[in-house]
């Protein structure tokens, strides 16, 4: 019989030691830390602190634009900074989905601002959605509200569809069921959801997200009804019009958002169910009360969206530019 011309197979134990090598080298690549730029970039948070200070103050609507551009990311397809991504004659990109066209300039400004200064000081080592998750962060910290720990290792997307959206992110028309069943499918609880929803406690919305509603929907306090149809009575004819989410402290994060809702001042539909369903009410009732415990599950869920669904080691890149791919 001719001698076999397949290689000798190695001893049990060398198989062993080589697939822990490999796995050991795979998890330092896919490794997120809070000192990742430490080394490789040492002016990230000065930079980072600085652009972001100066974007806020000539834009103070920056923080809540940043903050909901950063949802718009997460929830879809994880934080890999794929909404940042412009589209092209051959591909309609994720910022160009309906659902995100009213998502505003200045947190996209903020993020080329940072990009290029980091770009001149530390060339193609700091990730898009890196930048995105601390800025958001940040602001959230300047305008009163909590603190949390943002690691960081992100890498970018590749890929940007505004196809893959489709049905991911929450609309202010869904019913509770809808936006329970839609939380849930990305690992959030209802609590989570409660918490995360704190986040309208600044910004705004445009006109045309609710303005059908006021009508119809009892649960309005009718003089906000009414102030909010005379806001709004032109916005068929100026899309842009739009009101505070928080009518009472529309550029301070705390927990008033949660305050309003019994009395009636809710601004979307998706707000007065929250306090109106028996599955949310609870979590509603004690975040008015309590503003440390909001700020203690808000900034958890912030923890755990910032790190949802990313991408590290060589499922990504660092982009050059965070409009476009490499």
């Amino acid at each position: 019989m001719a001698p076999s011309s397949l290689p000798p197979t190695p001893p049990f134990a060398v198989v062993i030691v080589l697939l822990f090598l490999s796995y050991a080298a795979l998890l330092c690549e896919s490794m997120l830390s809070l000192d990742y730029y430490s080394k490789t970039c040492p002016s990230f948070t000065k930079i980072m602190q600085e652009t972001i200070t100066n974007k806020q103050i000539t834009s103070p609507t920056t923080a809540a634009g940043t903050l909901r551009l950063l949802f718009h990311d997460c929830l879809p397809n994880g934080c890999d900074g794929s909404i940042l991504i412009s589209s092209t004659a051959f591909n309609k990109a994720e910022r160009d989905a309906d659902i995100n066209l009213s998502l505003p300039g200045d947190p996209f400004d903020l993020i080329v601002r940072a990009k290029t200064a980091l770009e001149l000081a530390c060339p193609n080592t700091v990730s898009c959605s890196d930048i995105l998750a601390v800025a958001a962060r940040d602001l959230v910290t300047m305008l009163g509200g909590p603190y949390y720990t943002v690691y960081l290792g992100r890498k970018d997307s590749r890929s940007s569809s505004a196809s893959s959206i489709e049905g991911k992110l929450p609309k202010p028309t869904m019913g509770m069921s809808q936006l329970i069943d839609l939380f849930a499918s990305s690992g959030f609880t209802v609590q989570e959801m409660v918490a995360l929803s704190g986040a309208h406690t600044i910004g705004f919305s445009h006109c045309k997200e609710f303005s059908s509603n006021i009508g119809n929907d009892t649960h309005y306090n009718p003089r906000f009804a009414q102030a909010l149809k005379q806001a709004c009575a032109d916005y068929p004819k100026n899309p842009t019009l739009s009101v505070f989410n928080d009518i009472m402290t529309p550029n301070k994060f705390d927990n008033l958002y949660y305050q309003n809702l019994p009395k009636g001042l809710g601004l979307l539909e998706s707000d007065h169910g929250l306090y109106n369903d028996p599955r949310t009410r609870p979590f509603v009732e004690l975040y008015a009360k309590d503003q440390n415990k909001f700020f203690q599950d808000f900034a958890k869920a912030m923890q755990k969206l910032s790190v949802y669904g990313i991408k590290t080691g060589r499922r990504g890149e660092i982009r050059h530019r965070c409009d476009a791919v490499n």
